[in-house]
C-alpha cells in the first residue's frame, strides 16, 4: 500500500552554499532528557541516573543520541517541510551534559536530480560550542 502526501507548500529554493536559518536549543535540562525517554521509551540509566552516569565517568546524566537527532529532524522538516524529505541519515558523535547549549545548522553541498525528482543534498550538524555532537546528511526536494 502506498502513501502520498499531498501539500500546498513548494519545495524550498536552494542554491549549493545556501544555509538554512540555524536554530540554538537549550541550555538541554533534566526535564528535558526525562520527556524525551518518556515519549521515546529509552530508559538506560545513563539518561536518568545520576550514580549510574558516575560510574560511566560523565558528571551527570548524558541526553540520549536520539534527542539531539530529534531536534536536528524537527529544525530540517520546519524549514523545508516533512514531505520533501526523502532521505535523512544521522551519526552521532558525542555525548550532551546537562546545561548544553545546541546549535542546529547545515549547508547545501549538492543540487541533484533522481526519477525526475529535483533533490538538493544538505550536510547538517548540531554543535556544542565547537563539539560536532551529531552530524547529518539529508535528501530534500527542491525546486
Amino acid at each position: 500500500m502506498s502513501t502520498s502526501i499531498t501539500t500546498t507548500r513548494p519545495p524550498v529554493a536552494v542554491q549549493v552554499g545556501d544555509e538554512p536559518p540555524a536554530r540554538e536549543f537549550g541550555p538541554v535540562t533534566r526535564s528535558d532528557i526525562v520527556r524525551f525517554a518518556g515519549a521515546g521509551g529509552d530508559f538506560n540509566p545513563l539518561h536518568h541516573d545520576p550514580a549510574f552516569a558516575a560510574k560511566a565517568g560523565f558528571a551527570d546524566v548524558i541526553a540520549m543520541g536520539q534527542f539531539q537527532a530529534g531536534l536536528l529532524a524537527g529544525w530540517l522538516t520546519d524549514w523545508c517541510g516533512v514531505e520533501h524529505v526523502r532521505e535523512l541519515e544521522v551519526r552521532f558523535r558525542a555525548p550532551v551534559q546537562l546545561g548544553t547549549v545546541l546549535r542546529l545548522h547545515g549547508e547545501v553541498v549538492e543540487l541533484t536530480e533522481e526519477d525526475g525528482e529535483r533533490l538538493a543534498r544538505l550536510e547538517l550538524r548540531a554543535t556544542a560550542g565547537d563539539t560536532a555532537v551529531v552530524r547529518a546528511a539529508a535528501l530534500v526536494r527542491r525546486r
